[in-house]
This record gives C-alpha cells, sequence and structure tokens, in this order.
C-alpha cells in the first residue's frame, strides 16, 4: 500500500443515499444544524443526542460520496457556474448581483428551480439567509447569512475543483469506513472538529486543536485502550529539543514554574537541571516529567490508544485556543474542548467501572488514576477535504498539510510538503 501513504517523521504532543445523476429536486441538502451558540465561530462543540444527525463518517459514507460525485460530475458536464461579483450581500439585498447569487446556489441545491419565479428572485430574503446559512456551514465558515470575503471565495471555487477534492478523498472514506463499529471517536484534522458516535448517529461535536503545519497530527484507525486521569507529561525527546531546553536556556526558572522534573533516566534519580550543560547534551540522555495539576499541557485527562505515532487525545489548559476559527497549535496531539463529555462518554459505553461519585472526586483532585477501557470505542483521526453525509450534506474544506494530489490516506504526513 505504499502508493497510498505519505509516511515521514512521528508526531508527538503533548438515512437512504441513492447514487448516480439525480433529479435536481431530489438533491436538496439538508437543513443547518440548530443555531450556533458562539456567534464567532464557524463550529460548536455541543451535545446533539436525539437530532438524529448523520456523522462524518458511517457504513454509508462512500455510497453518499459516489452520489456527491455523481452530482458534481452533472454539474460540471452542465457548464460548472459563474464566478460571482466581490460584493457584500445580505438580507435585504437586491439586484442583479442577488440574482446571480440565487442562481449560484441553486447549482449545488441549496435552493429550489422554483425560487426563480416571481418578484422575490432578486431579492435577499429569509430564504435565501437560510440558504447561506446551510452553505457556509457545508464550507467551515461561521454561518451568519451574510455573503462576505470568505463565504464568497468558497462559493467561486470551480465545479471541476469541488469534483475533483470529492474524487481524492473517496479512498480516503473507504479506507476510513472499513471495519466501523457501533461506536466510534472520529476526529478529521482538516475540520478540527471531533464527533463521538453510537450507532451512526451523533452524540456530541467538540472543537479540537490538531497537529501545527510543521509538526502535522497523522491519520490514523485504532480503538480506546485507557484513560489516565491527572496525567503526568512524559516529554517526548523530540519537544524537549525543540521547546523545553531552549525556552529554559532563555528562562532559568522555566522548568520550575512548570512543574517539569527531570530525572537520570526513566526509573532513575531526579537530577539538578543547573549542573547540565544544555547546550551540548543530547535530550534523549534524561527524562523529562511534568507533574499532574493545572499547569500540566495534557490537562486533566488522556485519552489512549495503541499507534505507531505515540499520540493521543487530551486536555488542555490553554482553552482560549478554541475560541479560534483556526485550530493547528498541538505537536501533532488531539485536544479536546470540553474533554469530560467524550471521557463520560466512552465509560457510560463500555461499562467500565467508576462510579459517578469517584468520578467527580478524580477530576476536581490532582490524583493519578488509570482506567483500562475493554472494547473501547473505534478511533479514526482522518484526512478528509471533502466528504459527504448520509443525510445528504456535502463538505469541504481547506487541505491544511497541502496531501490532496497526494495518495495520502494513512500514515505520518512528510513535514516536506509545506
Amino acid at each position: 500500500m505504499a502508493s497510498t501513504l505519505a509516511l515521514g517523521s512521528t508526531a508527538f504532543a503533548e438515512d437512504a443515499v441513492i447514487t448516480g445523476p439525480l433529479p435536481e429536486q431530489e438533491r436538496a441538502p439538508a437543513k443547518p444544524p440548530a443555531e450556533k451558540a458562539n456567534s464567532k465561530l464557524a463550529t460548536q462543540t455541543e451535545i446533539v443526542a436525539g437530532q438524529n444527525q448523520a456523522p462524518m463518517l458511517s457504513a454509508g459514507s462512500v455510497e453518499a460520496m459516489m452520489g456527491a460525485i455523481a452530482m458534481y460530475e452533472e454539474i460540471v458536464w452542465g457548464g460548472g457556474w459563474e464566478e460571482l461579483e466581490e460584493v457584500t450581500l445580505k438580507k435585504g439585498s437586491h439586484g442583479e448581483a442577488v440574482l446571480a447569487l440565487r442562481q449560484r446556489l441553486m447549482k449545488e441545491n441549496y435552493l429550489p428551480f422554483d425560487s426563480l419565479q416571481g418578484e422575490n428572485a432578486s431579492r435577499y430574503d429569509d430564504e435565501m439567509v437560510e440558504a447561506v446559512k446551510a452553505f457556509q456551514v457545508n464550507h467551515g465558515v461561521i454561518p451568519s447569512g451574510i455573503v462576505a470575503e470568505k463565504t464568497l471565495a468558497q462559493l467561486n471555487v470551480p465545479a471541476d475543483v469541488r469534483l475533483e477534492s470529492l474524487r481524492e478523498n473517496l479512498p480516503r472514506v473507504k479506507f476510513y469506513a472499513a471495519g466501523l463499529g457501533d461506536l466510534s471517536i472520529l476526529v478529521n484534522i482538516p475540520a478540527a472538529q471531533l464527533e463521538t458516535v453510537e450507532y451512526g448517529r451523533v452524540y456530541s461535536r467538540h472543537n479540537i486543536v490538531a497537529g501545527k503545519l510543521e509538526r502535522p497530527s497523522p491519520a490514523l484507525a485504532s480503538k480506546v485502550s485507557d484513560i489516565n486521569f491527572n496525567p503526568y507529561w512524559k516529554i517526548p525527546a523530540s519537544i524537549i529539543a525543540r521547546d523545553i531546553v531552549p525556552k529554559y536556556l532563555e528562562d532559568p526558572s522555566y522548568l520550575k514554574v512548570n512543574h517539569i522534573r527531570v530525572f537520570d533516566s526513566v526509573d532513575g534519580p531526579e537530577i539538578d537541571p543547573t549542573l547540565i550543560d544544555w547546550t551540548i547534551t543530547d535530550p534523549e540522555r534524561y527524562f523529562f516529567r511534568q507533574e499532574p495539576g493545572p499547569h500540566n499541557s495534557l490537562g486533566s485527562v488522556k485519552i489512549n490508544f495503541p499507534n505507531d505515532y505515540m499520540v493521543f487525545m487530551h486536555d488542555t489548559p490553554h482553552r482560549e485556543l478554541f475560541g479560534r476559527n483556526v485550530r493547528f497549535e498541538s505537536s501533532g496531539c488531539v485536544r479536546i474542548d470540553e474533554v469530560q463529555t467524550v471521557v463520560r462518554w466512552i465509560l457510560d459505553r463500555t461499562a467500565a467501572p467508576l462510579d459517578p461519585l469517584s468520578y467527580e472526586r478524580l477530576i476536581t483532585s490532582t490524583d493519578q488514576f488509570d482506567q483500562a477501557i475493554e472494547n473501547g470505542p473505534d478511533v479514526r483521526w482522518m484526512y478528509l477535504t471533502a466528504w459527504s453525509t448520509e443525510d445528504g450534506r456535502v463538505n469541504f474544506r481547506p487541505d491544511v498539510y497541502n496531501l490532496d494530489g497526494t495518495g495520502f490516506i494513512m500514515g505520518q504526513p512528510e513535514t516536506s510538503t509545506f
């Protein structure tokens, strides 16, 4: 499978689908999710259990992708769509630019053809506001209902480019969907989002922080194996060399302030870091460990799963990063907004012997506790820049790691691609 993998250095951290061309009236996209809580964010962290929402990946994803590809092939065969004028449009706007926007939205079935009829065809009405919001949700743009710079840029991506994105991601979807069980944790790196999924429906969605461009998160398939409460951060040598030692040399109080201790080896005695010449010392010579607590880079909890890349999912003391729309700031691991929702979801569905009282006591203390998880949820870290869900939504996201066109499916992205 070498042709489908882009392997490089290990990352570290801290409803029914119809294929083939369809009549336009049968391809209307699903309505966007309920109004968002934070108007400044394109995506939200929220529990959506009971809302019957389709996940990013499911048993029907391959069929959904084939249907989306057929739809965009038909659009391309029909000449695609015209580029829109660079003008801001919102509710109450009217004129030729609004009419052109209406025609553009109809191409991808965000509006029905009969919306061109009548006196409101060139007026930005409530129907158009909802159509624009649906488009924005599917493209990772703040769902404001206003067409401005970012939305306009997405609207003006040519149809043949969108078609190629869907074709590029079909092999990824096939690979990621294989063997997916009833319970899963889905991470889409380009979307910077995570979903907990049970029996084909989303339980919760979470904003995440994924790997930096120079330290990308890998794509992988695994299963949750255990959860560490109030974990030590056993700092990898690569992070020690690139981050910890330079900061210590700049500020000798750095290790103490951040509760980082240095040992002669994993099980060896603690040493005084001031006695070492760090300018000439190999970082692998010593073992660095950050103590549990509010300062700990892993936060209050760490979710583990077997993989070849030394990555995991975890909490973070830097929750301000979840308030950004671009969230690629980690060294490869995935930080989860409201991670305790994910932890409780795992524990409640795997009969882990941790009662509510014990759980509350753990998360309000710095006591370490490791909980093994038997037959844990499947884990998929995916690199999807285009995907279609079973409810008919077709989604696109930026190719943040520049992997489209390389045949990448699984593994560690090459940092040399940036």
